[in-house]
């Protein structure tokens, strides 16, 4: 899971047209994709920040708050009317890509900004609370190399201090209008915010900085940087804390829901088709998501049962799954670090694979780390992208809460789906494009991105992996963790399925951990419809890998297919696929 808290695009094109008319006003799309890139960093500035774009990294914002969607709203509705203005006819092809992409996130950003999502701020896997944790380990995207570094986020911890009544505000107007986090996700919330109200400011985890100065700073700077920031933790953000912790505890969570999905909520079906859309970026409804996925359950399931056979286990697949969950072999591991140490395994095994597959490939550096300790236990593997100019390299992160029955039998697979070559490629190729606008180096669509790192996981065997049969069985195990998705998602928000359904659902068709499951069907119930991404996109990335090789046969060069996926960054299917087909059409 690529862990960029957001999920917008933003642009920034130009070429002026030799063959206009001297008489005629050159078509000024430059500007207007220019514009766009500005205003939308200023209403996102997290996401700025993590993008690499420092002038915001004094900013925050009340997302959830009226004046401020009125502004995102505003905002759409201006470019798609400026979009008007622009004769497409004569763009150029990746101008018209990037034309259609701007329509499209506003023409989809409207009709989610015309949803309820606003009166649920917080839980436990996503949301500024914790993006603002993660910053202030001084470790993250938040740079903290010079004085006004420090100078920007004490500004934004002052600001965050307020979000924290905002977020108040809003979830006290969901419990009006009932629309409540479930019970069972609103409980973990709770020792989020309990793990940040310390004796001492100086041990808070907001103090993290003021331990990490750079060497160059005087004994003078950092005196009255430790001073500023520890009264606003002791002054503020404790206190704050303290009253969300009780908000929650003595309001929100006595009133939350039973239900397990937000088809149950007052205008919940409707939020969760935009989701759909959002997420997918295709108009499959979530009744036909759900039939492709309990086919894809079963195809899948069929493969496990060949490997289940080659090892020699002669129980049921169920069986199978318990067996694997438990095999002492496949929890090796004593101490965090050898986990660690593993997937650099990994890393020096394809290493001299990837020239077969990839002539494409990022120069960002990359790294692989423990997630940070107070985010660890509801923490999934995911990426973090490096910064552009290079001073920050990409990260897998890797949560090992319990290294004792740490599981590796799907580390081979996760590898290549969080680090190389699934995200850490997409995602440093795309910002290292100086060919591309801003636009697209920044731009996230979950499908491409997260259907992209689905799909390298099929090339493991190419890569130098799946040797052991286990380790392809964690493979299939993966695939099926995300066809199990497009299930278990729809099931909950509009099905009606219940918590403990879709879990008995995920226990019966994969060997995950019974923990491992549980946390992932909360994090379905928590973010609904990001989960359909993966397994849409890697459909449709396979379905145009077969077409090119069927009509091009022995014209067909898997480097220059995937050449063309990545070259030019994320985009909705619908684009991607008419990207492919032009190539299979001229290299014919």
């Amino acid at each position: 899971m690529r862990k960029i808290y957001s999920f917008s695009a933003i642009v920034i094109l130009s070429l002026l047209f030799a063959n206009c008319k001297s008489d005629e006003k050159p078509q000024d799309f430059k500007s207007i994709t220019d514009n766009y890139f500005n205003e939308k960093n200023e209403l996102s500035p997290l996401e700025a920040t993590f993008n690499g774009q420092t002038e915001q990294n004094d900013k925050l914002v009340f997302e959830m708050t009226d004046a401020y969607r009125s502004k995102k709203k505003a905002l759409f509705e201006k470019y798609l009317s400026e979009l008007k203005k622009i004769d497409f006819d004569k763009l150029s092809e990746e101008e018209k890509n990037s034309y259609d992409i701007i329509k499209w996130e506003a023409e989809v950003g409207i009709s989610l900004l015309e949803q309820n999502g606003n009166l649920t701020p917080i839980n436990q896997f996503d949301g500024t609370h914790l993006t603002m944790g993660q910053l202030a380990s001084a470790e993250s995207a938040q740079p903290f190399k010079t004085v006004d570094d420090y100078e920007k986020f004490y500004k934004r911890l002052d600001l965050y201090t307020v979000w924290i009544d905002s977020a108040i505000v809003y979830m006290k107007k969901g419990m009006n209008q009932n629309v409540l986090l479930p019970k069972s996700l609103a409980v973990k919330v709770v020792p989020q915010f309990e793990s940040l109200i310390t004796p001492k400011a100086e041990d808070n985890l907001f103090y993290s900085s003021c331990k990490k100065f750079p060497t160059e700073f005087t004994q003078q700077q950092k005196d009255e940087l430790s001073k500023k920031y520890a009264a606003t933790i002791s002054e503020k953000l404790i206190p704050q804390f303290q009253k969300m912790v009780k908000f929650l505890n003595e309001e929100y969570v006595p009133k939350c829901r039973t239900t397990s999905g937000i088809g149950s909520l007052n205008g919940g079906n409707e939020l969760y088709k935009s989701l759909v859309k959002q997420w997918t970026t295709t108009t499959k409804t979530p009744e036909e998501i759900h039939e492709l996925g309990l086919k894809e359950v079963a195809r899948i399931k069929s493969e496990m049962e060949k490997v289940k056979t080659q090892v020699g286990f002669t129980g049921t697949i169920i069986e199978f799954f318990e067996h694997v969950r438990n095999k002492p072999e496949l929890k090796p591991f004593k101490d965090p670090k050898e986990v660690i140490a593993n997937f650099e395994r990994y890393h020096k095994i394809i290493k001299p694979n990837v020239d077969k597959l990839f002539s494409l490939q990022p120069k960002t550096p990359f790294q692989i780390k423990r997630t940070e300790a107070f985010r660890e236990n509801t923490a999934s593997a995911e990426y973090m992208q490096g910064a552009t100019d290079g001073s920050r390299p990409g990260t897998f992160y890797v949560p090992i809460p319990d290294v004792k029955n740490y599981n590796y039998y799907a580390d081979e697979d996760l590898f290549l789906h969080e680090a190389i070559p699934g995200h850490h490629f997409q995602i440093s190729l795309q910002q290292e494009n100086a060919a591309l606008p801003d636009f697209r180096k920044f731009n996230w669509f979950g499908a491409y991105g997260e259907g992209w790192a689905l799909y390298t996981e099929s090339l493991g065997k190419e890569l130098g992996l799946y040797n052991d049969p286990y380790q392809y069985f964690g493979m299939l195990s993966s695939e099926m963790h995300r066809a199990i998705r497009l299930v278990v998602d729809t099931g909950l928000h509009s099905k009606g399925w219940t918590r403990e359904q879709a879990i008995k659902y995920s226990l019966e068709n994969e060997a995950e951990s019974e923990a491992s499951i549980i946390a992932e069907i909360e994090r379905y119930m928590a973010i609904p419809g990001q989960a359909l991404s993966y397994k849409i996109g890697q459909l449709k990335i396979i379905e145009l890998r077969k077409k090119a090789e069927t009509e091009m046969k022995d014209k067909f060069d898997v480097k220059v297919f995937h050449q063309k996926v990545l070259e030019s960054g994320v985009m909705p299917l619908a684009l991607l696929e008419k990207k492919i087909n032009d190539w299979i059409s001229t290299a014919k």
